[in-house]
């Protein structure tokens, strides 16, 4: 065990030193542009405030990635190349959480306040993110102009950034703070939201980009589609017969369709698709579940998804389950913020917990009294066995789908099973 974690640290370390060469180049490119030093400066501070400090999962991906398509550690040039498409993944989203905490008017992030909230910053933020994305886009012109695939990185990038968008837009027009209207929530629109805004930039951008960087074709050289993983079709209950998805795979289904008609897409990357559009799916209810279910010490930090009028899985299942009576109660309590006297107790029994020596994130804390109603709600539709059910049904069905995905000889590159059973052995049964 301490093996593996000391390799999992070198891994890390290795990844953000050509962190420190790949921000110098930035850095480098905004002296060249006579830019004065407090601009310099200011854009330093940028990339260094919002893109190191994550878990960094989706950057290493690539790397990663690319190490199991070739079979084999990468050489010193390979690895500057995957490190720096990790990056321009990390760059990205950091742009999209900068802009996304701004919209949000969110308070905390990693661990330290919301960029724009840190004092001089406010609205520049918007243009330091706009500085986060043309990053990337410098970083693919410096390494990668030369290489044929270059072209095909950008196309990605664009496609899945337009994407990303597009699922963000929907998450705030249906679930603003400030408006709770449950009717316009449903377990089809949540897949939408974390297809869109999740499963393409977190899972499918990774692997694709490690495809790219080892040759495998982006396009196809016939006009035929490409030639799908073979699976069943899917049209489940939540929390009933164990699908690929919830009750909304009709949505995912409908995705992958017309991606199918993309003549240009080749296989491997359609089949790709196939199996990280649903794992990214699965990882974004697995996320709502643990707001719901996880004790603050478990999941690293307090769920707030009831209270800010979240469209989860959790309150989407729900509503698809509840009585009329159960409905009115959702309709009354969700969304609802706690008023000034619940934060105060809620303060004071963090407080309480503090001088005791009891660690902030062993117990739930005090809950206002709307989310209280709402969190028993949900106990009494039993949530926690329809996750369990959910969790189990997704998992087989992706490693059948794993399964049949065609192997590589031995000794040849290619896609290999271990680029997805890696992703969702990290997923599986997570707590945070």
């Amino acid at each position: 065990m301490a093996d593996k974690a000391a390799i999992k640290a070198a891994r890390r370390a290795k990844f953000e030193d050509a962190w420190n060469v790949i921000r110098d180049e930035l850095v480098e490119y905004a002296k060249n542009n006579n830019m004065p030093n407090d601009a310099v400066q200011w854009f330093h501070k940028n990339l260094e405030y919002n893109v190191p400090g994550g878990k960094l999962n989706r950057g290493m991906s690539v790397v990663d990635t690319a190490e199991i398509i070739k079979g084999r550690t990468l050489n010193d040039k390979e690895y500057l190349q995957a490190a720096v498409l990790g990056w321009g993944v990390e760059l990205l989203q950091a742009f999209f959480l900068v802009s996304d905490d701004l919209m949000d008017s969110s308070i905390t992030r990693r661990g330290q306040p919301c960029y724009y909230r840190v004092p001089g910053i406010g609205l520049i933020s918007i243009n330091d993110a706009f500085m986060l994305e043309s990053s990337i886009y410098f970083l693919l012109k410096k390494h990668f102009r030369s290489e044929p695939y270059y072209v095909d990185i950008l196309d990605l990038f664009h496609e899945t950034t337009f994407q990303t968008e597009l699922g963000q837009l929907i998450d705030l027009i249906s679930a603003p703070e400030d408006h709770v209207d449950l009717n316009k929530f449903s377990l089809e629109k949540h897949s939408l939201i974390v297809i869109y805004k999740t499963a393409f930039y977190s899972f499918y951008l990774p692997v694709a980009l490690a495809m790219l960087m080892c040759n495998i074709p982006y396009t196809s050289s016939t006009s035929s589609p490409p030639t799908p993983l073979p699976s069943s079709t899917h049209n489940t209950q939540s929390g009933g017969d164990q699908g690929i998805s919830h009750s909304s795979s009709k949505t995912t289904q409908s995705i992958l369709s017309t991606l199918s008609l993309t003549p240009t897409l080749s296989t491997p990357y359609f089949q790709s698709l196939q199996i990280l559009i649903p794992l990214g799916e699965y990882f974004q209810i697995q996320d709502d579940y643990l707001d719901f279910s996880g004790l603050p010490m478990e999941i690293g930090k307090v769920g707030t998804d009831i209270v800010d009028n979240k469209c989860s899985w959790v309150i989407n299942t729900a509503l698809s389950l509840c009585t009329p009576a159960q409905r009115a109660l959702l309709d009354q309590n969700y969304g609802v913020k706690p008023n000034s006297e619940e934060t105060a107790k809620a303060e004071a029994q963090r407080a309480k917990a503090r001088e005791e020596g009891r660690g902030e994130g062993e117990e739930q804390g005090y809950l206002g009294e709307h989310e209280k109603r709402v969190k028993a709600l949900f106990e009494e539709l039993g949530i926690r066995k329809l996750y369990k059910e959910y969790e189990e049904g997704v998992v087989k069905k992706l490693n059948e789908m794993i399964e049949s995905l065609p192997e590589p000889k031995e000794g040849e590159e290619g896609l290999r099973r271990e680029v997805f059973t890696s992703f969702l052995g990290k997923i599986y049964g997570r707590k945070k």
